[in-house]
């Protein structure tokens, strides 16, 4: 009987109405979660009846061993798939001791934009790329030492030796969806081993959480089956696409009639801010944006109609239409979706 096996016999067992709540946090590298979990008396009927925790942040790279308290404040509550029941998943935002955020809070500030902009209604909808690997860092499905034939067959692909890894794909894909993340799709990537998922639309600060919830999934979802997620927006050098967080945007005005006068207003004034935007979105993105593999050079701003090699791609159908959204194609899979977010709005609106 394997380990998974006996598991599933204490997962069954009555919990006389406890609740297990899982904190979730970014650590301080930016890019990670953490998590620990707690027991609740009853299920809570909303956020407010979760209490603000804390945890040891000179473990996780955000304070001093003499200092090390980081207090967690709930934010969101969403099912937990792992557990089941009425057991929760809770994302959460790090605070400082005095109440004030923490230095890796970014969350807090993209509050205070989308609050600025709440009349506009922005809307998001995020495509998460990322890579699967083993657990000696070869792409899952790859020789050890080696590579597989070059990129064509495998975007969107069906076959035995196209596509590796869609057990986790499809197990994360039901799990995101019983716990309530607003995913929306799922298909394999241009490179072998790469995926993407969608999460969208989502009002304002929603995209950050569900987002940030979704990855934690995904990583969870990975130990099951013994394999590495990656965001690393080149996980493989050379003739290999890199992974994005390609970003859809849109607002009232853009989503009515008329609305392709505002998109193209809207990509102006991001040309105008290129530079600040490239600095905020992700990690190593210089390796990703070079002008090849699908992908704008990060040293110009362009934008387009269908043009996947542009910063900003307006959809075909959206310049026909005349009016609904755009894609900023820049920032990177390892990207903050609160970063992106918010600066996309502040850019656009503010």
């Amino acid at each position: 009987m394997s380990s998974k096996q006996i598991l599933d016999h204490y997962r069954n067992l009555d919990q006389h109405g406890k609740v297990m709540a899982t904190y979730i946090w970014i650590d301080g590298t930016k890019q990670n979660v953490r998590c620990k979990t707690m027991t609740l008396d009853s299920v809570p009927k909303s956020i407010d009846e979760l209490r603000i925790w804390n945890f040891d942040g000179s473990s996780t790279g955000q304070a001093p061993g003499e200092d090390s308290d980081v207090l967690i404040k709930p934010v969101a509550i969403f099912k937990d798939p792992f557990r089941g029941g009425d057991n929760i998943l809770v994302m959460t935002e790090c605070l400082n001791n005095d109440g004030t955020p923490h230095a890796t809070n970014y969350r807090r500030k993209a509050v205070e934009i989308f609050e600025k902009a709440k009349e506009h209604e922005p809307w998001f909808g995020i495509e998460q790329e990322y890579s699967l690997l083993k657990s000696n860092g070869t792409p899952l499905g790859w020789p050890d030492g080696g590579f597989p034939p070059p990129q064509g067959p495998y975007y969107c692909g069906v076959g035995t030796n196209k596509i590796f890894g869609r057990d986790v794909i499809e197990a994360h894909y039901k799990a995101c969806l019983y716990a309530g993340v607003k995913i929306c799709g799922i298909n394999a990537e241009v490179m072998p081993s790469q995926w993407e998922y969608q999460v969208g639309p989502c009002l304002g600060i929603d995209i950050g959480d569900h987002m940030w919830v979704s990855r934690y999934i995904l990583h969870h979802v990975a130990e099951d089956f013994g394999v590495v997620v990656t965001f690393d927006p080149k996980p493989i050098p050379g003739d290999w696409n890199g992974a994005g967080c390609h970003t859809n945007y849109s607002t009232k005005a853009m989503r009515a009639a008329g609305g392709m006068t505002f998109i193209l207003e809207a990509c102006e004034k991001l040309g105008t801010k290129h530079h600040e935007h490239i600095a905020v979105y992700g990690e190593g993105n210089e390796r990703r944006l070079t002008g090849r593999h699908e992908t704008a050079s990060m040293d110009k701003f362009s934008y387009g109609v269908a043009h996947r090699g542009a910063s900003i791609r307006i959809p075909r159908h959206v310049n026909e239409q005349g009016y609904g959204y755009l894609e900023d194609r820049r920032p990177a899979s390892n990207s903050d979706p609160y970063i992106v977010s918010s600066k996309i709005t502040e850019t656009t609106l503010l």
